[in-house]
């Protein structure tokens, strides 16, 4: 695995926080890591945002906050924020698209929403809106135009945030939020207050297996044409070595989405090596 002797700020921040994706990044060549690591931590700062505020109208405050600081960047102005500095470098050397951040914070404002979304559908574009575009902006500052690696992005982005949101259950449980769609809890049996109750039942468990399902499905799209995606486009969509360990666990778990222990995450280094090694993901 390439070393990293010495670690910014904003790379310890993500190593302590999406260990995944600093592992990721590391097989990123030297010189696009420390703006690989600005994207992570800037999504950090905005998915955490629920976390911290105590109302929705702060945490909308908050991500106004990053609309008019990307404004700043965007103009070349310097922003007293350590994440906001090593962005905006990034922005200015790799030439990243203003309207993929806007896109990301649309869909974090449904972070703040008090319902969740009625259908899988709807979780689906939530998916796409913060991870498939964080993996978009991951490949621009690798250097890839390529269609079909955008495209291989997209999906995986949706099937790696529907495994995180798996995972999540608990957590956001406990803090009352619910992204788990209300019609496949309908379908089951399952109220929403029971979720947030931490209440296991049958049919919590074939709502997880049914999203799950669906993030197999866009595991497999983003790789149909992986032959096809360009070497350096690997590590924006190394995530996708990750998704299977992961459902794999639950499945094994029993699909227990309440059960925390199957969603620890397990660093990976070795698996990632070998996929990075072939050029694959």
């Amino acid at each position: 695995m390439p070393e990293s002797p010495s670690l910014s700020l904003n790379a310890l921040e993500v190593r302590r926080l999406d260990r995944d994706r600093f592992l990721t990044a590391l097989f990123a060549p030297a010189d696009r890591r420390e703006a690989l690591f600005a994207l992570y931590a800037f999504n950090l700062e905005v998915a955490r945002i629920p976390e911290l505020v105590s109302e929705p109208l702060l945490g909308r405050i908050r991500l106004q906050w990053w609309r008019d600081t990307l404004d700043q960047l965007y103009r070349g102005a310097e922003v007293a924020h350590p994440v906001a500095q090593a962005l905006g470098q990034a922005i200015l050397r790799h030439d990243l698209a203003r309207g993929q951040f806007e896109r990301l914070l649309e869909a974090r404002d449904t972070d703040l929403e008090p319902e969740p979304p009625a259908h899988l559908d709807g979780l689906e574009g939530y998916a796409e809106g913060t991870a498939s575009t964080l993996n978009a902006l991951a490949l621009q500052i690798l250097g890839v135009a390529d269609k079909a690696a955008f495209e291989a992005a997209r999906h995986l982005g949706i099937a790696w945030a529907l495994t995180g949101l798996l995972r999540a259950v608990p957590f956001h449980a406990a803090a009352r939020r619910l992204y788990l769609p209300t019609a496949l809890l309908a379908l089951h049996g399952v109220t929403p207050e029971e979720v947030l109750a931490g209440t296991p039942s049958e049919g919590l468990t074939k709502v997880g297996r049914m999203v799950a399902d669906r993030a197999r499905h866009h595991l497999a799209e983003a790789r149909r044409k992986r032959r096809q995606i360009p070497k350096a486009a690997v590590p924006g969509l190394l995530t996708a070595p990750l998704v299977e360990p992961y459902l794999d666990a639950l499945q094994r778990s029993g699909g227990n989405l309440l059960d925390g222990r199957w969603s620890v995450t397990r660093p990976r280094p070795l698996r990632l090596a070998w996929h990075a090694l072939r050029g694959r993901y």
